[in-house]
């Protein structure tokens, strides 16, 4: 067996056995992915370059090296609708992929959610609702094993299941003093609200899979300065039952030249750096491509050692 696979295995401890399913992959470029972690967001793209149709893709891969490393990727699409005073309607959805070795799903959701403002160019109290259908399953015929069915049969199980998120969210634009035409932000969801306690069951026995609900919580500044820039620190907050919370900070300057980097690192020592290109009215386009990079590394020394983590992600945003 591979190390990998080894791992894995172990989260099967019997025909009794039962293990926990991750929720959302940790992004490195959170931010660009808002709208997925809290679904009453209105989107980087609408708080930082005010444009309110965005297009996107993200892929992330961690536990470099490894053979069967997790794999996420991510299509996506929102729209804020501002002159809906006084509520503005959001909408879009998103279809998500996560691969880990044997074991994997993927989810086709819808996003609704409004805007209670009578300018959200200024502010806004959002409120939103991700809805969709989840597919889990277990490759149960890649696992190799020491001994020929000594866990699980070779037969490869899926369940398809509904799931819902919900957020809340809010914006600020500030006035006056040294603050000025600044944004400050904040929000908590749970972009997977249902808790599944999945069977998959065989001739040969049964496994389970448990799926428990995460709290997410976000808080950014946007400081704007007078030549384009910006500066955003953000802190991203996961919370879970029964583990420690885990809390994630980050610093990013957007330069006037269209280029931006970024660096921070979280509780469960892990520490990631961004960098990334915008390309719009430097090239004379009226819309704006973003191309962003983002490596992570843990320093953590609790378990094997599992290499970085990459992450790629485009977006293409137009005000409309």
């Amino acid at each position: 067996m591979s190390r990998l696979q080894s791992y894995l295995v172990c989260l099967f401890v019997g025909i009794a056995g039962q293990s926990f399913s991750q929720q959302l992959s940790l992004f490195s470029q959170y931010r660009e992915n808002q709208t997925i972690i809290n679904p009453a967001s209105p989107g980087s793209s609408y708080l930082g370059y005010g444009e309110n149709l965005t297009f996107g893709a993200s892929y992330r891969v961690q536990w470099q090296g490894f053979e069967g490393a997790p794999t996420t990727a991510n299509l996506r699409g929102d729209f804020l609708y501002t002159e809906g005073s006084p509520v503005s309607i959001m909408g879009g959805g998103y279809l998500l992929n996560d691969q880990t070795g044997p074991t994997g799903f993927t989810g086709v959701y819808g996003r609704i959610g409004g805007v209670l403002s009578d300018d959200p160019y200024y502010s806004g109290l959002c409120v939103g609702l991700s809805f969709g259908m989840v597919q889990y399953r277990v490759n149960a015929s890649q696992i190799r094993l020491r001994q020929a069915n000594d866990i699980l049969s070779n037969d490869d199980q899926n369940k398809l299941f509904p799931d819902v998120g919900l957020g809340v969210f809010a914006y600020k634009k500030l006035d006056g003093g040294a603050f000025d035409g600044d944004y400050v932000y904040g929000g908590v969801s749970v972009p997977q609200v249902m808790g599944l306690d999945l069977q998959f069951e065989d001739a040969d026995g049964k496994f389970y899979t448990t799926r428990v609900q995460h709290i997410y919580g976000m808080l950014g500044y946007y400081k704007f300065m007078r030549n384009g820039s910006f500066l955003e620190p953000s802190v991203w907050v996961k919370s879970a039952p029964h583990v420690p919370v885990n809390v994630d900070f980050n610093l990013r300057y957007q330069m006037a030249q269209n280029f931006w980097v970024g660096a921070g690192a979280a509780t469960s020592k892990t520490m990631h750096i961004e960098l990334g290109f915008l390309l719009g009215d430097n090239l004379g386009f009226d819309n704006t491509i973003r191309i962003g990079y983002g490596y992570d590394y843990s320093f953590s020394s609790f378990g094997p050692y599992t290499g970085g983590s990459h992450e790629i992600n485009i977006s293409y945003s137009l005000e409309r």
